[in-house]
């Protein structure tokens, strides 16, 4: 099949490009490469600040239309797939729909369902970024998004192209239960893609020197993702235990850079108002890493995953962070099981072959 992916979000589509192109499918990535994060694609889209290169951008993208065309699949990542206003986008998703076979919508982040999942009353969720119990969280960016994502342009493009499309993917417990009210009938849960064609080096703890915990931060999302909080909790943990704890932390590194971090550490922290491991958390789990964050019973009876649970769970408190990092310096034994379960996991639900195998199933389905 001839199958275009449009937009990124932390190495999905690259990833499970690659998984298509090993299964002998024909696959063109177009994105801007998840910003700074830089990630790989066929087709760099990216738009530089300003009105003139906004204009640039603009043209760029309807140049490339015309070879938009002829595909038997296309997924965009989000609804929002590309650096324009929605009503720029509409058109555009219009186009590409009358000239391909199938059209498909990613539910990876924030969109309309997701904000209107987490902001409605009584909570669907005992906390999420928006709210912890019955307390909302009012943050710059969350009231940003709830503005953003409100009965606006870029709400009634995400209705428009959810109502249209031919099916809907998510790849979180938390995205498949915000859509999953309305679009059942044309919703699957399918996980992230992890490529573990890699050979990867396994560096497992040794009890001989300190244990490493690797935290990396977006600054404008910080707050956000909770790792204000983490970071906290992880310095009174190397406040309290100096010779056991050591702190690798980076601040919007691209990904190539990150992927170094992340092969020197033990333990990983990520996703604090999560339920489910996102793209980076797997990642490192891929790598033989330990991961502390969003790792609820939900995100593993969603895979019908019985008997493993390498990550560590934790719950929006810095308190709560902090009695887990404290637990795993006391039970330093435990480390290195964790670390080979985490390996097993992302083997079994996450490998690129499978994950691409499940997409091409759902797109047949469809």
């Amino acid at each position: 099949m001839r199958i275009l992916l449009l937009g990124e979000y932390s190495n999905v589509h690259w990833t499970l490009a690659e998984g298509l192109r090993s299964l002998g499918h024909e696959v063109c990535v177009i994105s801007n490469g998840d910003f700074w994060k830089n990630y790989t694609r066929d087709i760099s889209l990216v738009r530089k600040q300003g009105k003139l290169n906004g204009i640039k951008y603009l043209l760029k993208t309807y140049s490339l239309l015309p070879r938009l065309r002829g595909y038997d699949i296309v997924q965009i990542i989000n609804p929002m797939f590309l650096e324009l206003k929605a009503e720029r986008i509409r058109p555009i998703y219009h186009y590409l729909r009358r000239h391909n076979r199938k059209f498909f919508m990613g539910a990876h982040g924030m969109d309309a369902f997701w904000v209107d999942a987490c902001t409605r009353e009584p909570h669907i969720f005992r906390y999420s970024d928006f709210n912890i119990g019955e307390q909302k969280i009012t943050n710059a960016y969350t009231l940003e998004q709830q503005k953003d994502w409100s009965n606006t342009p870029k709400s009634k493009l995400n209705h428009e192209i959810a109502d249209d499309c031919n099916g809907i993917i998510a790849s979180m417990y938390e995205y498949h239960t915000a859509y999953k009210e309305k679009y059942s009938h044309k919703l699957t849960y399918i996980p992230f893609p992890i490529n573990t064609s890699i050979e990867q080096e396994k560096k497992y703890y040794n009890k001989a020197r300190k244990i490493r915990f690797f935290i990396g931060i977006q600054k404008e999302r910080s707050i956000y993702k909770g790792t204000d909080i983490m970071l906290r909790a992880l310095k009174r943990i190397e406040k309290e235990f100096p010779e056991d704890c050591e702190i690798l932390k980076v601040e919007n590194t691209p990904f190539h850079q990150y992927t170094r971090y992340i092969n020197d550490c033990d333990i990983q922290l990520d996703q604090l108002y999560g339920y489910s491991p996102g793209m980076n958390a797997l990642l490192a789990m891929s790598k033989g890493k330990i991961v502390v964050g969003g790792a609820e019973e939900e995100c593993y009876e969603i895979l019908g995953e019985k008997e493993l649970r390498p990550m560590i769970n934790v719950t929006p408190s810095e308190e709560d962070v902090y009695q887990k990092l404290k637990w795993l310096i006391e039970n330093k034994e435990h480390i290195v099981q964790l670390q080979k379960e985490s390996i097993l996991f992302i083997k079994k639900h996450n490998d690129y072959i499978k994950v691409a195998k499940e997409y091409l199933n759902f797109w047949n389905s469809k």
